[in-house]
């Protein structure tokens, strides 16, 4: 019999005397090295063991390794190329604790870990919390100093796809799929990244909810960003599919720019297709490069992430540059507007191959006590102030050409104004008459010499007498 295998014996027996003492352990564990002492403590009585450290605990299939151990009465303490295996996790780390009664496992330095579905985490410190019926009926973990957890993902054939990876400053799992970050969270996703003070991750229903400062980007060729007080994530197949930002939300695309207290996005192949914005303390606005809308809500129609239609329903209120290539406009009234109980903006379809951001807008039309002021190019071409149409009625449609307003058609209860800006007829007579007026052929006299003055006299005239 080797030295080894008689030094195991021995120790075995140690344990067995030491467990009887204090019938502490929950099931026996076999404990094989190199080298064996033994000391007592005020803890109770100690085993060390160095070289080719291996602990057995068949009835939990427990597996410890290290370069050497310290076995307490309640514990288990690994050091030096520590690995622990059993069938539902795996890590490897620098030191480890492993404490039987409590089934709580406590690993330091350069802790890599392995979670039944695959999922890693990396970090400097790291607890694993073991089933423990009925107090704990799934596995836990705790890290914290920044890991860095990488999460499985498989498409719907079952394929691996690129995992989501969250960094915090702590982490906390509960089972293979709850996930929760606190203090400067960081996720990554194959088509976005996230922000946040706080994150919660159910990748079992594919949830996911950013708390405190979140901030949400898309990533692919469409990218867009989102922010708010609270954002959650709902994906299918691992593929995010509607995203709703929750308190002074705000999305900006690269065709549209969307504010309100709540905004509702839908994604289709990773770019944004529909968007609903709504809000009891603010009102809903969306911005594009030729069309601001306000109204209590709004519903954004954008398939490729270009904006196609926008409806605005409730006290709706679209205002837009005009068009100064013809005429020039003067303060207060520098912009066109349209206001109306609902107000529904159609834009331009462009073909997929178009490359300009933002579709051109197309038509206007206002329904329910509509009104509308538009700056107009003026009859006469060589006037430069602008023709104002003001229209109060039901429905009031604007039509556009190449973004120029084209028409304005009026339906039930009519009433307004047009002014069209004339030039000054007195000034225009009075240029007129002076252009009129006819010019001499001959050429101008000369200038006459002015004459000059008589000489002084010589002689002084006599004096006056007394």
């Amino acid at each position: 019999m080797s030295i080894r295998s008689i030094g195991g014996l021995v120790v075995l027996a140690l344990c067995a005397v030491a467990s009887a003492a204090g019938a502490q352990r929950a099931t026996p564990c076999s404990f094989s090295a190199d080298h064996f002492s033994t000391d007592s403590t005020a803890v109770g009585q100690v085993v060390f063991a160095a070289g080719n450290v291996v602990l057995r605990c068949p009835a939990r299939g427990i597996v410890l390794r290290g370069d050497s151990a310290e076995r307490y009465p309640d514990h288990e303490y690994m050091i030096g190329h520590v690995i622990y295996d059993e069938p539902r996790f795996h890590v490897t780390s620098n030191y480890l604790n492993y404490f039987p009664l409590t089934e709580i496992v406590k690993a330091v330095g350069d802790v890599h870990a392995r979670l039944p579905s695959g999922s890693t985490l990396v970090g400097p410190i790291a607890e694993y919390r073991r089933i423990q019926l009925p107090a704990r009926p799934r596995a836990q973990m705790l890290a914290i100093a920044r890991p860095t957890i990488s999460i499985v993902e498989k498409d719907s054939t079952g394929k691996k796809t690129d995992p989501t990876v969250v960094v915090a400053n702590q982490v906390y799992m509960d089972g293979d799929s709850l996930i929760y970050g606190g203090g400067q969270v960081v996720i990554t996703r194959p088509e976005m990244s996230a922000t946040a003070d706080s994150a919660f991750i159910d990748d079992g229903h594919e949830t996911m909810r950013l708390m405190r400062n979140p901030q949400l980007k898309g990533k692919k060729e469409k990218p867009f960003t989102l922010n708010g007080e609270l954002i959650d994530l709902f994906s299918k197949s691992h593929k995010l599919q509607r995203v709703i930002s929750r308190a002074n939300a705000v999305a900006v695309s690269d065709s549209m720019t969307l504010r309100s207290d709540t905004i509702d996005l839908r994604l289709k192949d990773d770019a944004l297709d529909h968007a609903y914005a709504w809000g009891k303390k603010g009102r809903a606005r969306v911005i594009t490069t030729s069309q601001n809308v306000l109204a209590d809500s709004l519903d954004v129609i954008m398939p490729g992430q270009k904006v196609q239609l926008v409806r605005a329903v409730r006290d709706a209120f679209a205002q837009g540059k005009p068009d100064t290539t013809r005429f020039r406009v003067t303060p207060p009234d520098t912009t066109n507007w349209l206001r109306g109980d609902t107000i529904v903006a159609h834009f331009d379809s462009l073909p997929p191959t178009d490359t300009s951001k933002t579709p051109p807008i197309k038509q206007l039309v206002a329904n329910g006590h509509a009104s509308s002021l538009y700056h107009i190019a003026p009859s006469d071409s060589t006037e430069k102030r602008a023709a104002i149409n003001y229209t109060n009625a039901r429905t009031i449609t604007v039509d556009f050409d190449q973004q120029r307003v084209a028409t304005i058609t009026a339906v039930d209860s009519v009433h307004g104004m047009f002014i069209e800006p004339k030039t000054d007829s007195t000034a225009a007579k009075r240029t007129k008459a002076t252009n009129a007026a006819p010019k001499s052929t001959q050429p101008p006299a000369p200038a006459k010499t002015p004459a000059k003055p008589p000489a002084a006299a010589v002689v002084p005239p006599p004096p006056k007498r007394p």
